[in-house]
């Protein structure tokens, strides 16, 4: 079967919270903040795909859908449209969030630096 344990969940998990923002169930910071929190994990799932590229997320979808034809793997259009944009993430400096010097904290695109 394609993809590893860890591609797969982290895949799934990541489109999920896509289709969410492009749906406007909630922001992309409510989100992040409700894993955060609620799961207590270190990042949300926007930054995450920020920090594993969001070319490489997109690359990893493809091949599971490709692999198993399963709709849960079909990626966001927003994703699409975010790579095809040049909007890689945190590589790039913008991806769900902007990014200013190299650092450990994501900035809301249009805030000002900390």
């Amino acid at each position: 079967a394609p993809g590893f344990v860890t591609s797969r969940a982290m895949a799934v998990l990541v489109n999920e919270a896509i289709w969410m923002l492009q749906d406007g169930v909630a922001t992309r910071e409510d989100i992040d903040q409700a894993h955060r929190l609620g799961f207590h994990h270190p990042m949300g799932p926007l930054e995450l795909a920020d920090l594993v590229g969001l070319d490489t997320l997109l690359s990893v979808l493809e091949r599971l859908y490709t692999g198993f034809r399963d709709p849960k793997y079909r990626a966001c259009p927003l994703l699409v449209n975010l790579v095809e944009a040049g909007r890689l993430g945190r590589k790039t400096g913008q991806g769900f969030y902007t990014y200013g010097a190299p650092g450990p904290r994501a900035r809301v695109a249009g805030s000002p630096p900390p």
